[in-house]
């Protein structure tokens, strides 16, 4: 190779890498091939120091790798290419670089050099054979259009010989990316063809279980039951997302004593027992400066919006998480629910290991019940403001405050479905003896993180609950903690066990009703997981000297 060509092909690289960039077909097939290998994948990456709310972790997937890892970057801070026409655009190239006087060529003799529109040209970024091929596809464009414009005096046959030879050595890049762009253009005409939506994308989770009582405390039969969510997640700026969630379910709880609400397992928590379909979620979230706004038609929880600090436990109900809604969460989470709003304000700069926020909201039961004592105002509500902590990567810690009114025999802890609980004993969820009542009710929480294979959670719940009419105020009490071994045997495994107190009234006799947990989630595939599990319940019911309860539990989830 002529020592022109070399110089060429030592200077090219540095304007190609950024001139690639530009080159839509280039990005496009990047993105195609990346968004191929993210294909069908569900699972959430779970830190304890950056958990968000159910929004943040269901957002239109979006491929990445790290080939075009800087591209989406750039595309997603708006930080896309411009048209330069002098080399002194540039605030990152100064006139001591090696390479300025072939930059200077570049863009004053020919135009087929671009930049970014803060002014930098980022010479040091490396690139692809494919996208240096991309480039010089492009100057040979601009050669080419110089030529028909009767311009070639600009070209020298210098410059036409040392391009002639690159075009040869790039011959077979060329060609490939010629056939990655027909196969591009094939594909996308087909997807347009046969989309669904281009606003709208399906999520489905589909879940199988055999699930029995054991022991001592053996009121049921084994049963085969089953749920199946279809959520359908549009964004119509990209940043926001509207879910509208349809679900069927058979599953009907186990019996325990003084019908306690202990034995609830997340796939119980549906619209219906009868495999009729409803629409158990109606949601809209949308970014509003650093900050972000839930909206909530029906089926609404503060753990929609407000962080619960419980990493791999917390899967919002779904069927990769913990099996029971204790274990789940809090319970100061699920007191009320429904239709209302929230907001997650959020402090600090992107890149500060110290990210305080503050999450707000208000959730009605019967916020679509125009009677008289119902409504947005007037019925069941629980108001919810919490501070959550990110310190560092390793540790997160919340402070939760919930005021409530409840209607007569509404449940404390009914997570919106007003007369039926989702958690605790039934002395704790009928504090009131079938009088209204308010509760105010205080939690706190923490995860830390020792190492990606190791995560620890717990909290603390305490409700002072006081009757409107009567005197039958009570103290409930609640607290949990969970260890958690992510990746354990196989990637995408999780080895669960979480041990505490479901929500109990204090001022009651029995025994206190502890709960201890193990399960381990098996990653069959990237769509399906096996989790066999155990849950023992210690005298269930706050029944005095009672039986336990051993909870057996498979459980087979499918996403797509």
């Amino acid at each position: 190779m002529s020592h022109t060509l070399w110089k060429n092909l030592v200077l090219l690289p540095v304007f190609l890498g950024a001139n690639a960039l530009a080159s839509s077909s280039v990005m496009a097939a990047e993105i195609l091939n990346a968004s191929n290998s993210e294909a069908g994948k569900n699972t959430i990456d779970t830190a304890v120091a950056i958990e968000q709310p159910k929004a943040s972790q269901q957002l239109l997937a979006q491929a990445k790798t790290d080939e075009n890892k800087v591209l989406i970057s750039d595309a997603n801070n708006q930080d896309s290419m411009s048209q330069v026409t002098s080399v002194s655009q540039f605030s990152d190239v100064q006139p001591t670089d090696w390479a300025f006087q072939a930059l200077q060529s570049l863009v004053e003799r020919y135009g087929c050099i671009a930049g970014y529109p803060n002014g930098t040209y980022r010479g040091n970024r490396a690139l692809t054979r494919y996208e240096f091929a991309a480039g010089l596809n492009a100057c040979l464009d601009r050669v080419n259009e110089l030529i028909a414009t009767a311009t070639a005096d600009l070209v020298t046959k210098q410059d036409l010989a040392t391009l002639q030879r690159l075009q040869e050595e790039f011959s077979a890049e060329l060609a490939t990316l010629r056939g990655r762009v027909d196969s591009l253009e094939a594909r996308t005409a087909e997807l347009e063809a046969n989309q669904f939506s281009t606003t709208t994308k399906l999520i489905g989770e589909a879940v199988f279980v055999v699930t029995d009582t054991f022991g001592e405390n053996n009121n049921n039969k084994t049963v085969f039951q089953n749920r199946v969510r279809l959520n359908f997640q549009s964004s119509f700026t990209g940043r926001d997302t509207l879910n509208t969630r349809l679900a069927t379910s058979n599953a009907v709880g186990l019996t325990l004593p003084n019908n306690t609400f202990e034995g609830t397992q997340t796939f119980n928590l549906a619209p219906t027992t009868n495999n009729s379909v409803a629409v158990d979620w109606l949601s809209y979230y949308f970014p509003l400066g650093n900050s972000q706004v839930y909206l909530v038609a029906t089926g609404g929880i503060h753990s929609d919006y407000a962080p619960t600090v419980n990493p791999y436990f917390e899967d919002f109900d779904g069927g990769n998480g913990a099996l029971s809604t204790f274990a789940t969460e809090s319970p100061i989470y699920r007191i009320g629910g429904g239709a209302g709003a929230g907001v997650n304000f959020v402090f600090g700069g992107e890149n500060s290991s110290f990210k305080p926020s503050i999450s707000l909201g208000y959730l009605a039961s019967q916020g679509n019940n125009p009677a008289p004592n119902a409504g947005l105002f007037e019925g069941n509500y629980a108001a919810l403001a919490q501070l959550n902590l990110n310190l560092g990567n390793r540790l997160s810690v919340a402070a939760t405050y919930v005021h409530g009114y409840h209607s007569a025999n509404s449940a404390l802890f009914d997570a919106g479905f007003i007369n039926s609980g989702v958690v605790g004993t039934s002395q704790a969820n009928f504090v009131g003896g079938g009088n209204p009542y308010q509760s105010n009710s205080y939690g706190f929480g923490a995860a830390f993180k020792p190492s990606d294979k190791l995560s620890i959670s717990g909290f603390l719940m305490y409700s002072d609950v006081t009757d409107l009419i009567g005197n039958n105020n009570g103290e409930v009490w609640s607290y949990g903690v969970g260890v958690a071994l992510p990746d354990l045997g196989k990637k995408g495994n999780l080895l669960g066990i979480f041990a505490g107190a479901q929500p109990y009234l204090g001022s009651v006799g029995g025994d206190r009703p502890y709960h201890i947990e193990g399960f381990y989630k098996y990653r069959v595939s990237d769509n399906i997981s096996i989790t066999p599990g155990v849950i023992w319940l210690t005298s269930p019911g706050q029944v005095p000297n009672g039986d336990n309860a051993v909870i057996g539990t498979l459980r087979t989830t499918f996403t797509f």
